[in-house]
Order: structure tokens, then sequence, then C-alpha cells
């Protein structure tokens, strides 16, 4: 029994700093948050409790429901980036010459930061850019396109910046995955004569769905809390066209100091990525 104990203490020991880290750096910042969330703050005066104030001026302000409508259709990188990610795990699992090189290729967006990303792919879509010199000269286009400028198409256009930001790190998710799948399998299914699409879709979707799961959790979660490529790129402009539910809170906590408002946006964003994660789990749960 002394022994159990000592085994015990001693575990707990060892967890002890990472324990102290979570408390101060995880779960104190978010309690002392959603408590904040419920008062007036604005560093200056101490806190005010308001109740539900908060939550009724976010949903009654037409830029914060605009913000949601785009997280909720920032949702739509999730299955872009996802598919290709598994298309290009598939391609890059064979043995060819310099298949390497195409990984590392791949890989590269996920290494590089964003600020860096943000400027390269604010120099492609100005009017005098490479993508508008490339349409022009294929004859698709007579007039450059305002990428970010026009507010009817900035936020796609936002949006495949974080498609090609990110689709090296889910193709190395799912190529791990794919090289957990033993060859055997594929070569009774071969035997059997099953064809390339239905190996792919018998034997290669089913044994990847913890990996999908993980992967669309993860996307989802990225896709909901879209920042940093809006502010490096937009601001939220043109026209507030490019405002997501965490921009609207970085606003109004950082520039007008409206902490209070400004972390019941955030509080609503955490509810809305456990509530995705939840819908993830629920389907995509390997039975």
């Amino acid at each position: 029994m002394a022994k159990s104990r000592r085994s015990t203490l001693s575990a707990y020991l060892f967890l002890a700093p990472a324990i102290v880290l979570l408390l101060v750096f995880a779960f104190w910042p978010v309690g002392f948050g959603s408590y904040i969330a419920f008062t007036h703050y604005n560093v200056i005066e101490p806190p005010q409790w308001v109740g539900l104030d908060n939550f009724r001026e976010l949903f009654a302000d037409e830029l914060f429901l605009s913000a949601l409508r785009n997280s909720a259709l920032y949702l739509l990188v999730v299955p872009a980036i996802q598919v290709l990610a598994i298309l290009l795990a598939v391609l890059v699992n064979n043995n060819l010459p310099g298949i390497r090189f195409f990984r590392a290729a791949y890989y590269l967006p996920v290494v590089t930061t964003v600020s860096v990303i943000g400027v390269i792919w604010n120099f492609m879509y100005t009017d005098a850019g490479a993508l508008n010199a490339t349409l022009r000269w294929l004859h698709l286009i007579n007039e450059p396109i305002g990428f970010l400028s026009d507010d009817r198409i900035a936020l796609f256009a936002v949006m495949f910046v974080t498609i090609w930001r990110g689709l090296g790190w889910y193709m190395v998710l799912y190529l791990a995955g794919l090289q957990s799948i033993s060859a055997e399998v594929y070569e009774a299914a071969i035997l059997d004569g099953a064809n390339a699409w239905q190996r792919f879709w018998r034997i290669t979707v089913p044994l990847l769905l913890p990996t999908i799961l993980l992967c669309s959790i993860m996307s989802m979660l990225a896709a909901t809390k879209a920042f940093e490529e809006v502010q490096i790129m937009t601001q939220g402009g043109p026209f507030q066209s490019t405002f997501t539910a965490l921009y609207y809170a970085y606003e109004f906590g950082i520039k007008t100091l409206n902490f209070g408002r400004a972390l019941a946006a955030s509080l609503v964003v955490s509810s809305l990525c456990m509530a995705l994660a939840w819908l993830n789990f629920r389907y995509l749960q390997p039975k």
C-alpha cells in the first residue's frame, strides 16, 4: 500500500509542472475571460457585472451577425481542404522518383510564417499581380479582378489562401494514416477483383476514418477561428466584408478596449467550436 502511494505521489510530482502551466496559461484565462464576458470592462475601471447585456448587444449588432455568417461560410474550406489533402496524400504515397521533393514542396507553406504568406498573396492578388497577369495572358479576363478590393469575392480570396496554407499539414497527417494501412489488405482486395476506386472507397476511406475525424475537427476549429489571414490581408475590409467572428472580437477588444463585448463574442465562437467538435464525434466516430 505504501509503495502504491509513493508511486502515485511520484506520478503527480512529475505531472505538477504541466498542471501548473495549464492552470496559469489555459484554465485561468478561460475562466477569467468567461467572467469578463458578463461584465463591462475597459482595463481602466474594475469589471462591472452586466449579466447578458453584452450578448444582447452582440446579437443586435448587424456587424457581428455578418461576421458570424462569414465564419459559417468559412467552413466551406473544410471539405475542400480534406478532399484535396487525401488526394495529395494518395498521390505522394507512391515510391516515384523525386517524390520527396514534392512532399517537401507541398509542406513548405505550413512552415512559412503567416505574415510572409500574406505579403506574397497580397502581391499575387493586386491588379498588376501574377494572378491577374496570368488570367489576362490566357485571355480569360479583359479587366483586372479586384480579389481583395471587391467585397463580393474578397472573403473567398482569403479562404483560398487558408486552403493553400493548410493543405500540406493535412496531407502529412493523411500520409501517415495511409502508411499505417497494411499492404496485405490491398493485395487481398486485388485478388478478389477490386478495382482502384473500390479499393479506395471500401478500404482506404474506412481505415482512414480516425485520421479523417482528427483532421476534420482541426480544420473546422481553425476555420471557425479564422483570424490571421484576415488581419494580415484585409483587416476586415473591403466594407467589412471579410469580418469573421474572431476578428470582430479582436476589433472590439484591442481597438476599442470593450473587453466585455469582445470576450462575449469569443465565448460565442468557443461554443460554436465545441458544437462542431461534438458533431464530428457524433457522425465521424469510427464504428
